[in-house]
């Protein structure tokens, strides 16, 4: 029996359909990854099936017997009450048991035998409902479950200070505490390190319960996941298997459907023509007429265009000094310091990722390295020729400006037209380009981004994080990109497989951090 049903779903945002008649079902078990290229509505999806917003038409129906956890980015984070207290709030029904416990002892003295009897044996019940939920080990879940997901040292602090970053996690840790049947997960790992995705990896291959993942990081899903759905041109396909099975399988469908399509062409070729030489032949009109009807109950198999793919090159400019910056006891921090004095230098052509637990201050010492942020000691010498291209971690603000506009205020030499083809070549369509940035997706979102960064001559790369939200096509072209760049490139970067064929050096902040 399924847990969650959709028969025939429809949804538009505006003039755009994003999902036209899709099915899907999900079952008792099953770890399902939604794949597909950025903007085609895999957290619209997400939306719909927690009733966020309604679909246009069709049906989803949740099996009411499970229970379903996901991340409101909305819940309100009261202020004055700590991480730990907000995590709590996770087992609210078995405190409420224990309440009821004391109460009922509180009350005791004044009963007399026969209500005492029918007290102690409702304490019993009671009692019975917190050993089996493990009641007396909530504290070491809380800790275990922090650590692992590289909160624990966020305990304390009040959850209304907390970062955006910050605030993911501890959400994150709510759910996975609270054990839902169906966990529903957007792109899990874009605030956690190398640890702590590698602890929720083990997590999620050994969790019992259904749960839909949405990520961009195919070495993570490809780990976790039992059955894949990939989005793409408005429909949802079913794949049984990981995502390396679902590449297969995808590719054989591929051209399977090509060599039907084809087939399918020649027959419509040769009934067109028969029908064209014989309709206005009294003796061949029965025959033709027949053909006709034939070729109109012809379900047309259509062969959809590929997904618009970037292409990103990046515009150098020479840097005349062979040393882009050096640092001379270096100490970065905010209001207590987050690093050992550090003498740190860089050489002209060097590409150099940065790697490390968040909250060591990769960051910071990027802001502090470009003058953005002042060091609590020592200095920071970066040559006078330099050109930065600065990529930060995704903006908080709500931005409202149209995508066409927010790229020409930058280039306002540009054309018009010159402002489309830069757009269009990071992967974005006219849709995209005509409408405000708020409404794009996190990908499409980075693209701008990344549209702005590559038309700006530079000979100094300094990208945090870049990789979030990004599509497999426009993260191998960002790879190769980054490659080819004849520029020294900083990489604030979580994933092995992408920092690893773009930099020449390694340095780990764990190395130095004040703190781990």
């Amino acid at each position: 029996m399924s847990i969650l049903n959709i028969e025939n779903m429809s949804h538009s945002f505006g003039d755009r359909i994003l999902f036209n008649n899709v099915s899907f079902r999900l079952l008792k078990g099953e770890h399902i990854g939604l794949v597909g290229a950025n903007g085609e509505g895999k957290s619209t999806f997400m939306k719909l099936i927690t009733n966020q917003i309604l679909p246009d038409s069709g049906t989803i129906d949740w099996n009411k017997k499970y229970t379903i956890g996901y991340i409101d980015q909305l819940v309100d984070l009261k202020e004055g009450i700590t991480a730990l207290e907000f995590l709590k709030e996770a087992f609210a029904n078995l405190f409420e048991v224990e309440n009821k416990i004391n109460d009922l002892y509180i009350k005791l003295g004044n009963m007399d035998e026969e209500e005492m009897n029918k007290a102690l044996s409702k304490i019993a019940v009671l009692q019975e409902t917190l050993d089996k939920s493990d009641f007396y080990s909530i504290s070491s879940k809380i800790q275990a479950t922090s650590a692992g997901l590289g909160i624990k040292e966020l305990l304390d602090k009040e959850v209304s200070a907390l970062s955006g970053g910050q605030r993911t996690k501890v959400l994150l840790v709510k759910l996975l505490l609270q054990k839902p049947d169906i966990l529903l997960l957007d792109e899990p790992t874009n605030h956690l390190d190398e640890e702590h995705i590698q602890w929720l990896k083990e997590y999620l291959i050994n969790y019992k319960n259904a749960f839909i993942l949405i990520s961009h990081d195919n070495s993570f899903l490809n780990s976790v996941v039992n059955v894949v759905y990939h989005l793409e041109h408005k429909t949802l396909s079913r794949y049984e298997g990981n995502y390396e099975c679902f590449l297969r399988l995808y590719e054989i469908r591929k051209e399977q459907r090509l060599i039907e399509y084809k087939e399918q062409q020649r027959e419509i070729e040769k009934l067109e023509e028969y029908i064209r030489k014989n309709k206005v032949r009294t003796a061949t009109a029965k025959q033709a007429k027949s053909r006709e009807k034939k070729l109109d109950k012809i379900e047309r198999i259509e062969i959809q265009k590929d997904i618009i793919k970037p292409y990103f090159a990046f515009k150098t400019l020479r840097l005349p000094e062979s040393v882009v910056f050096q640092t001379k006891n270096l100490v970065i921090g905010y209001d207590s310091p987050l690093s050992k004095p550090l003498n740190l230098k860089m050489k002209r052509g060097e590409k150099i990722a940065i790697i490390g637990a968040n909250g060591l201050g990769k960051t910071t010492l990027l802001k502090s390295l470009l003058g953005l942020l002042d060091p609590i000691d020592g200095e920071v010498r970066i040559s006078d020729y330099k050109k930065v291209g600065y990529f930060q971690q995704e903006l908080a603000e709500e931005n409202t400006t149209q995508v066409l506009n927010e790229v020409w205020n930058q280039f306002p030499d540009f054309t018009q037209t010159e402002v489309r083809k830069a757009l269009a070549r990071c992967g974005l369509t006219r849709q995209h380009i005509d409408s405000p940035i708020n409404i794009l997706s996190g990908g499409e979102q980075a693209k701008v981004r990344l549209c702005k960064l590559i038309n700006e001559p530079t000979n100094i790369l300094v990208l945090d994080e870049p990789t979030n939200h990004l599509d497999i096509y426009a993260k191998n072209e960002l790879k190769r990109a980054l490659k080819e760049y004849d520029g020294s490139i900083i990489l604030v970067c979580h994933e092995p497989e992408f920092y690893k064929e773009v930099a020449t050096d390694v340095w780990n902040c764990e190395e130095w951090a004040t703190r781990g």
